[in-house]
């Protein structure tokens, strides 16, 4: 068995933890892990890409394009900038909730509308599987937690190969102890609202 997570955002969005607490779940789980990350502007709210691989005989820690086997979407636009990682039988975890460029919020230019860029997905692949991960961060108690709400909904995911139980340890243990309960709260939500769909 083999399997590889592109996961995509923009920087401050916690992809770069997400990458590890998969990484160290899938090492507790027994697996070989080989891990990538592309972050240039990343402080600026640039482009964050991390490739994560485990497996029975994982040596690369980067993927062709076309074999992920999930692209984990923090962004709505960086999901689709990415689409290429993916194939029509991946699966695509899709967060709804967008990260604004400086010049859209500075007024310059117009972010597309969310429905269109969940249409363009679903145009290249029909297993997207949708999220408001923000919103349910905030809900659980911060918006900086989306990060966890997504880990969570990737634990609920079709064919994920990682347990539950390892996931939510692993990233409890990630966390500083303060913010603990707040991402467990997080990540419970987002299990949830992946598995009750």
């Amino acid at each position: 068995m083999k399997y590889t997570v592109q996961i995509v955002g923009v920087g401050g969005q916690g992809v770069l933890l997400a990458s590890m607490v998969l990484g160290n779940a899938a090492m507790k789980a027994g697996y070989k892990v080989a891990m990538s990350e592309v972050h240039g502007m990343a402080q600026r709210g640039g482009s964050v890409l991390s490739t994560l691989r485990f497996g029975d005989d994982v040596i690369s820690p980067l993927e062709a394009l076309g074999n992920a086997d999930m692209i984990m979407g923090f962004e709505p636009s960086e999901t689709c900038r990415n689409l290429q990682l993916a194939n029509r039988d991946s699966v695509i975890l899709m967060n709804l909730d967008p990260v604004l460029p400086s010049m859209v919020a500075a007024g310059f230019e117009e972010y597309p509308e969310i429905s269109s860029l969940v249409d363009s997905v679903k145009a290249v692949n029909p297993n997207v599987v949708t999220i408001e991960a923000t919103s349910l961060a905030i809900e659980a108690g911060k918006a900086v937690a989306a990060n966890a709400v997504m880990i969570g909904a990737v634990a609920a995911m079709r064919g994920f190969p990682l347990e539950k139980d390892i996931l939510l340890e692993t990233l409890k243990e990630q966390v500083p102890e303060k913010f603990r309960d707040l991402n467990g709260k997080a990540f419970e939500m987002g299990y949830a609202h992946i598995a009750n769909q």
